[in-house]
């Protein structure tokens, strides 16, 4: 496909959605781990800022929750983790959805210039 800031940058937070998932997914299965540390994948500003340079291209870093520990060590929320994963998985759908339209737009173009 055609590359634009706007599609390098919803295939990039693609990528980023999709970690967050995993990262959730392994916080929950860690809820009981003695001294496990939520990851949080942050990669939002940097999105954001690489949009405004023109380029779209950014990497998501996984990075240790700085929220207070149980007296396990374990700082693990589950209400947090739940919530993340409702707003995670919306994002996913909505950046499918106009990556999706950005490729029908390009094949509808691409099928009209060739009629």
């Amino acid at each position: 496909m055609l590359e634009s800031v706007t599609s390098t940058a919803l295939s990039r937070a693609l990528d980023a959605l999709a970690l967050r998932q995993r990262s959730i997914a392994e916080n929950i299965s860690n809820v009981n781990t003695p001294d496990y540390h939520a990851k949080r994948v942050d990669f939002e500003d940097r999105l954001r800022s690489a949009v405004a340079r023109g380029s779209g291209d950014v990497s998501a870093r996984v990075e240790r929750s700085l929220e207070p520990t149980r007296l396990n060590g374990n700082n693990v929320n589950l209400d947090t983790e739940t919530l993340s994963n409702i707003d995670t998985v919306l994002r996913y759908q909505f950046a499918a959805q106009a990556l999706g339209g950005q490729a029908a737009s390009i094949r509808a173009a691409i099928g009209r210039a060739s009629a």
